[in-house]
């Protein structure tokens, strides 16, 4: 790579960042919009024409506040462990399959994995750090349910490679002719379940249950570090939509109709958020020890058999 192509792959991983930023701030005010419609009452209203510019003044609030830091913490591993979690979910992004070959990711779904994999760490440093009984607590809770689902969500992937014969996300967007979402109904409803695992949202958000867990890892968290918590949080719900509509719905990335799925998928988090009641912890390991796994490995025997079946009649 010479200087000039360097130099536009950081100019587009950076304009990237920038529209991922803009997006998480819509989309917090899409949620407390359309959650304030489900209890009847109002969402953010007063800031500009309907409230479009309050997620910006929420930014400017909190990253004005004064910075808090307990007593007892491990100063630098609680500093950094926000700064951790978002970078973490931004470096994910580069695995969308933009056809430009600005970057040539023919290992994206494994770099996809290394990286979720990784995103436990953020939450565990962050509730250990703290040096408080509910962060550790919350944490803990975390990374045992996050473990738990990433071994299906592996399995279902593995199902896709043997399918599609490749580690590459573009390949998902050539081979749907017919979309997966039809061929394998019962993973996409599992994929979409272990989503709301892995980004700890409603009704699986026992590492901030704020009804027991007093807001969970991110008690001590104020100011900044609630807010880049609060954004790496935000930015992959919206990267698991993303991968939905790639994996599942065509993965036309350049239609709009892909970003509208993305956004309807999104929305199906927040309908979900103001319906559902928290799980029950046992029920949660249950689900995905005795339902999700089994289903996920026999599906990915059928796979593997129908591609050995492809490969004896066809070659």
């Amino acid at each position: 790579m010479n200087f000039k192509e360097i130099y536009l792959s950081l100019v587009s991983f950076l304009l990237l960042m920038i529209m991922v930023m803009v997006g998480v701030a819509f989309l917090t005010l899409l949620e407390r919009k359309m959650l304030g419609y489900i209890q009847i009452r109002k969402g953010p209203n007063k800031v500009s024409f309907m409230g479009i510019l309050q997620p910006f003044c929420d930014v400017i609030k909190l990253f004005s506040k004064e910075q808090i830091f307990p007593s007892l913490s491990n100063y630098l591993m609680f500093y950094f462990a926000p700064i951790f979690s978002l970078f973490l979910i931004l470096i994910c992004w580069m695995v969308f399959p933009m056809v430009s070959v600005i970057w040539s990711f023919n290992f994206s779904v494994l770099f996809f994995l290394c990286c979720t994999s990784m995103s436990v760490y953020g939450i565990m440093i962050a509730g250990w750090s703290s040096n408080s009984k509910y962060s550790l607590l919350g944490s803990i809770r975390s990374i045992a349910q996050t473990i738990s689902y990433e071994v299906s969500l592996s399995i279902i992937l593995m199902c896709f490679i043997f399918l599609i014969d490749s580690y590459n996300l573009l390949n998902f967007v050539y081979m749907q002719k017919i979309w997966f979402f039809f061929i394998s109904m019962p993973l996409a409803m599992i994929w979409f379940i272990i989503m709301l695992a892995e980004t700890n949202r409603t009704p699986f958000d026992f590492s901030e249950g704020e009804s027991e867990l007093v807001s969970g890892f991110n008690v001590e968290y104020g100011s900044g570090g609630f807010a880049l918590i609060f954004m790496a949080e935000y930015a992959s719900i919206l990267f698991m939509s993303m991968l939905f509509s790639l994996m599942f719905l065509g993965g036309d990335v350049f239609s709009l109709i892909f970003y509208l799925k993305m956004v309807f998928l999104s929305s199906l988090f927040i309908l979900i958020r103001g319906t559902l009641p928290r799980f029950r912890y046992d029920k949660l390991m249950n689900m995905a020890w005795k339902s999700f796994l089994p289903v996920s490995l026999n599906f990915l025997m059928f796979f593997v058999g129908i591609k050995m079946l492809l490969m004896v009649f066809f070659f």
